[in-house]
Order: C-alpha cells, then structure tokens, then sequence
C-alpha cells in the first residue's frame, strides 16, 4: 500500500537526488567536503550539556506547554535579543524542533481543502509539504499584494534559506498589514536572525512593535536553537506571538502528545540565557564564510543575497545541477537551487556547516574549478 492509496501524496525527499553527485565527490582522492546540508559540526556548548546531564532524572511527563523556566526565558530572550517585550508565557510555546512546527502548523489551525498557504517563491520544501498534509493549495509568491484571496496561513522567512534574504521592519510591517486584510494568520520562520553579517544585531523580528503597531493579533514568530546553539540533535524550537493562535496550537499538540523532552526544555532555558556562546560561534561562522566566499568569488561565482544565515547563494551563470556536478568532480557536494523552488534553477546553496579544516580544503579545491 502507498501514500497514494492512503490518500496522501508526496514528493520525494530532495536530497535523495544528490546520491549520484555524493558519489562522484566520495571517489575525489582526498575524500568528499559535503557542503549540502545545514548540520551544524562545532561542539554543543559545555553549559547546554551540564543543564541536560543535570536534568537527566526526567521520571515524569513533561507539559506540552514548556516549563515554567523555559517559557519565561524564551521570553526573556525575545526581549533582550529581538526587542520584543511584554511576553508573557500564554505568548510562547516549545517545539520539537522547528521543522515540525512548520510542518504540521497548517493542519494544527485547521486549515484544509480551498484553503491556501502562501510561502517564499524561494523556500525549504517543509513550508509545501505542511500544506500537502493539510490538503491545502501551496502558492508561491513574495508580493503580499499578489497573495490570493484565500490565503489563511503565510509563512515568511527572514532570514531565508536558501538565499539569506532578510526582510527588514518596513517590509514585515507592509507583510503584516496585508495578512490583516486577508484575514490570514502569518508567521517568520526567523531560525537564522543571530547570524546576521550585516551587523551584530539580531534581524529584525515579526513581532517587534515596529512591524505590528504593538498589536499581536495574527502574528507568529517561529525559531530554532539549532543553528546558534548547535543544538540540532536536541530538536529544540519554539513560536511566540498571538496567544489565540499559540493557545490553538498547543490545544492539538497536547492530543498528539507532543511533549518536548523534559531536559530538553531544561537545556533550551540555559542556552537562551547565555549570550556568549552565541557570539563566539558567530565568530566562527563569520570566518568560515568569508574564507568560502572569495574562494567562489575567484572561481567565477557570484554571491547573491546571503546577508545572513548559514549558507552563500552562489551562481556561475548555468543551470544549477551543471554546478553541482562540475563541483562533485572536485570533491565538494553542494545543494542545487532547484531544491527551493524553480526560481532557483541558476543557483546553487553553498552550506558553512563543515569544519575548518574542510572549509580550507573546499578554498584549495575551488582553486582548481575549470582547470
């Protein structure tokens, strides 16, 4: 029996279509630097592992809703980092990671068939998948006065993977004023707004005073420790913002069960409440990316967009899996922009993701390009 025979049809995993390329880098003499995916590779943060190991002894059920201590520290991290002040804990909710958030939100809020959730025309592919679960229509559109009529969720991404696009308040704020009028609920998937190389500060955030005139009615902010934490394995995420939408939400996934490990929840307050660790692995990225991005540079790539997040949107003027294969030859694995959507076809995402010692590798290597 099939997903089609069971009434649900999805694509197949995208990443399943590399397996070819992977191979071709694998056989390079010095080994492959896979730089295809966003997995963090750098040490989860001493502070982070003390908190879980402290809160091992985990014999009861956890609330779905998050511990008192993390939601008062998420909230506390969206007024010290994101200037949103004035959560309180009916604002904010604990995920198992953000990719299921996103994937099953569309379906949580009850949205269905004649529906339509509106995405980047450039985007993961969850933001599509979460309309397919629900049996909703996925629309692909970046002007808020495009958005059809029927749009009931609109799911942004500042900053955006693959291309590290950031929207910057003016343009959240014109997001939020045209969602309003269509009645739709929308959200920011913001998971990369601490690795801004543009500055120091965050990104701006859907829910700061400046985007929605202090009102949250509609508005969700949706984030992952995953990326600044190097907190992947934990499966750590949240949402903040309207506490209707956050009170619909947590009403279905006390039903599903879905209850963040409790020393999860444990770990996830200590790291919001740190800063320092934050900083220092900015330093490393922000080394990291300018170290790849002159060497794509000099080989003949242009970097578009990438003002933040863990990933340069690179071109050399053909078709993306011509790029792919042509850096598979030299060993490095990359993501074609096709992954993300049709207005991808001319690129390729280039992850920072990998070692030191693999970034350097990846300098040398891209030295030889067309050689």
């Amino acid at each position: 029996m099939t997903q089609r025979d069971l009434g649900l049809s999805l694509p197949g995993f995208p990443w399943d279509s590399l397996a070819p390329h992977a191979a071709t880098a694998r056989r390079h003499p010095s080994g492959l630097v896979d730089l295809s995916v966003g997995s963090p590779v750098d040490t989860t943060p001493e502070l982070v592992r003390a908190a879980i190991r402290d809160a091992s002894d985990a014999h009861a059920y956890p609330l779905t809703a998050g511990s008192t201590a993390l939601r008062d520290a998420i909230a506390a991290w969206y007024a010290r980092r994101r200037g949103v002040t004035g959560l309180g804990r009916e604002h904010v909710l604990p995920s198992i990671g953000s990719k299921e958030l996103i994937a099953w939100t569309p379906l949580m809020l009850g949205l269905g068939p004649g529906d339509v959730v509106v995405q980047p025309s450039l985007a993961y592919p969850t933001y599509a998948i979460a309309a397919a679960l629900a049996r909703a229509e996925s629309v692909a559109e970046d002007d808020p006065d495009a958005w059809p009529d029927n749009a009931r969720l609109i799911w942004l991404n500042s900053p955006g993977n693959p291309d590290g696009r950031v929207l910057d308040a003016g343009l959240l704020a014109a997001a939020v004023s045209r969602a309003r009028e269509l009645g739709a609920v929308i959200a920011n998937d913001e998971c990369y707004a601490e690795l801004n190389w543009a500055g120091d500060e965050p990104t701006a955030c859907i829910l700061a005073p400046e985007v929605t005139g202090g009102d949250l009615t509609g508005v969700l902010s949706v984030y992952s420790l995953s990326k600044q934490s190097n907190l992947a394995g934990y499966r750590a995420g949240f949402a903040a913002g309207d506490p209707a939408i956050v009170a619909a939400l947590l009403a279905v996934r006390k039903h599903a069960g879905l209850l963040p490990p409790a020393p999860v929840q444990a770990a996830m307050a200590v790291a919001l409440g740190d800063d320092e660790h934050v900083a220092a692995q900015r330093v490393v990225y922000r080394s990291r990316r300018e170290r790849l991005a002159a060497a794509l540079t000099r080989a003949g790539f242009r970097i578009d967009e990438s003002t933040a997040g863990l990933y340069l949107w690179a071109t050399r003027g053909q078709e993306a899996w011509a790029t792919v294969a042509a850096l598979a030859e030299l060993g490095i694995l990359v993501a074609p922009g096709t992954f993300y959507g049709d207005a991808g076809a001319g690129h390729v995402r280039v992850a920072l993701t990998a070692s030191d010692a693999a970034i350097d590798e990846a300098v040398e290597r891209l030295a030889h390009l067309g050689l």
